[in-house]
């Protein structure tokens, strides 16, 4: 199998389990956008530590999906682990691929004081409006993700 040569669906697989072809499957990312009754948006600033993807940025809340986990586990476990919270009642808003992952994303409307949230990742919480994440650059491509959620609001249906 050299030169490009084309090959068939069976021999593919039977090249992937012989170790001759390594498929590389993105990773999984599961993130959760909590609006509130102003119509704004959670989000998080990341650590400021130089061994972490973008740090001191604003950020979705979130994270990765572990192997054999599904992406709604993924975010209620987060969620625990992160914010100290028991999710429940969220919906799905989008599944968009990236380069380097593809990111299932929920969300809830819900009016957090983020004074009593006792997080354990990232330096703080803060509610954005669509205006002030419009003049934020956000983490992992997370602009795009929320500029859809506030044209197809979601939020306004409920």
């Amino acid at each position: 199998m050299t030169g490009g040569a084309v090959i068939g669906h069976i021999e593919f697989y039977e090249a992937i389990k012989a170790g001759k072809i390594s498929v590389r499957m993105k990773r999984k990312g599961s993130s959760i956008i909590f609006v509130n009754d102003k119509k704004q948006v959670l989000l998080f600033l990341r650590d400021d530590k130089p061994d972490i993807p973008f740090p001191n940025m604003w950020d979705v809340p979130g994270g990765h999906v572990e192997d054999n986990e599904i992406p709604a586990k993924c975010i209620v476990r987060e969620m625990k682990e992160e914010l100290g919270m028991e999710l429940n009642g969220f919906q799905t808003f989008s599944v968009e691929e990236f380069d380097d992952r593809v990111e299932y994303t929920f969300w809830k409307k819900e009016d957090i004081d983020i004074n009593k949230i006792t997080f354990t990742e990232g330096q703080s919480l803060k509610w954005f409006s669509e205006d002030e994440i419009k003049n934020t650059e956000l983490a992992y491509g997370f602009n795009k993700i929320l500029e859809d959620f506030f044209a197809q609001a979601p939020f306004s249906k409920n």
